[in-house]
């Protein structure tokens, strides 16, 4: 299998058969000669890149044959993760399908709301960070892949205009989810290429009374347009933000079990990165093995960079340089959290890594403590939970 991938004989297979389909395609004379070579090369050239992509599509068959690849987990792919139902690990398709009806019902007649994929970033010029999904679109319609953009519609429904996966993209980054994905994963009513959306998109923002959109994470791929740019000028466009914050304020009981799994895996990543910070003396250090935790126990990656504060450096808010050794007698804070499948968990804790405190160390820490265990015993009580945040202040 090896032998078959190697680019070199890739390249030797596709200039024979290059060289064989041209003497079997035209009688080769003097005059034509001359532009013989040239000829050959453009013809293994596309041959090659035929190649490249069929093999690179046929790659995620050597193993089973029959799982469908979204560019994302399924449960026939990662039965592990998810179950049969589920859009995402945790969260069953009835339960998009009522967030979608839910801002339906939030929106004012007559109107559409449009939620593009959060954009690919740039680490280098040609290293990408790590994709995470806007919030919004990940909540609504369970895609985790770049490119997208969903419009809600009381006529419409949800309507996902997706990418277009190329033969180049397909080699390096994998197979990706189109229009297919759209209708038969993420249930869509209707679903188009994006390359169709400044066709189809004008239409239905004209027959609209009242356009909503993300303002802070809004993308030229629908900005650009003309129609929705006269609809800004005369007023007509307002932020979405109003109607999708109010809907993930509350969590159901599928949320709430992820948000619990996060911050379990959080502290118990926390625990061990406590145990083991005798032996690990750098904040860099402690940053890492905490990570290692969360990764090891199923988190996809951290909510946001470590906080490891050592001695004054535990005053910085949000101190992340993570770059100072930690001296005999300081005290470390740590603020961590892990993201898992969509969910993210946050705490902070303090702690001597000698294991015991100074007088004042311990005062201070004894205060903290006591101010903690009445916060959370005030906020089971809805009564007092307003009173909670006098209670933090000096």
């Amino acid at each position: 299998m090896m032998n078959l991938l190697n680019p070199k004989l890739v390249r030797e297979r596709c200039y024979l058969n290059s060289e064989l389909h041209w003497k079997q395609s035209i009688a080769v004379n003097p005059a034509e000669e001359a532009n013989r070579k040239g000829t050959m090369k453009i013809l293994s050239r596309k041959l090659l890149h035929q190649l490249s992509f069929k093999q690179a599509i046929r790659r995620c068959t050597y193993s089973t044959g029959k799982v469908s690849d979204f560019g994302q987990p399924t449960s026939a792919s990662h039965p592990q993760l998810m179950k049969e139902g589920e859009i995402t690990p945790g969260i069953a398709t009835k339960e998009y399908i009522s967030r979608r009806k839910r801002l339906l019902e939030l929106l004012p007649e007559n109107s559409l709301a449009i939620i593009a994929a959060a954009p690919v970033k740039m680490m280098t010029d040609v290293v990408p960070y790590t994709f995470r999904q806007d919030a919004d679109y990940l909540y609504l319609t369970g895609c985790q892949q770049p490119g997208g953009v969903a419009v809600f519609g009381h006529e419409c429904g949800l309507c996902m205009f997706m990418p277009e996966p190329k033969p180049h993209d397909v080699v390096w980054q994998g197979l990706i989810a189109g229009v297919d994905a759209a209708l038969e994963m993420f249930k869509a009513e209707e679903a188009y290429p994006v390359s169709k959306l400044d066709k189809i998109l004008p239409n239905m923002i004209k027959r609209s009374s009242k356009l909503f959109h993300n303002k802070l994470t809004a993308t030229p791929t629908y900005t650009d347009l003309e129609t929705f740019q006269n609809a800004a000028h005369v007023g007509k466009v307002s932020d979405l933000s109003i109607f999708t914050h109010e809907l993930r304020w509350v969590k159901s009981p599928s949320e709430l079990k992820l948000m619990k799994e996060s911050a379990a895996i959080a502290c118990q990543a926390l625990l061990q990165t406590m145990l083991h910070s005798k032996t690990y003396p750098h904040e860099g250090m402690l940053s890492a093995k905490v990570e290692y935790e969360c990764r090891m126990r199923g988190a996809q990656r951290m909510a946001f960079n470590p906080v490891v504060g050592g001695g004054p450096n535990a005053s910085v808010i949000h101190y992340s340089r993570n770059d100072q050794k930690i001296k005999d007698g300081d005290l470390v804070l740590m603020d961590v959290g892990c993201e898992l499948h969509g969910y993210c968990s946050d705490l902070t804790r303090t702690w001597s890594p000698c294991g015991s405190f100074s007088s004042i160390q311990g005062e201070l820490y004894d205060l903290i403590l006591q101010t903690n265990k009445e916060f959370i015993r005030r906020v089971w009580r809805p009564q007092q939970y307003k009173s909670c945040n006098q209670l933090m202040r000096p």
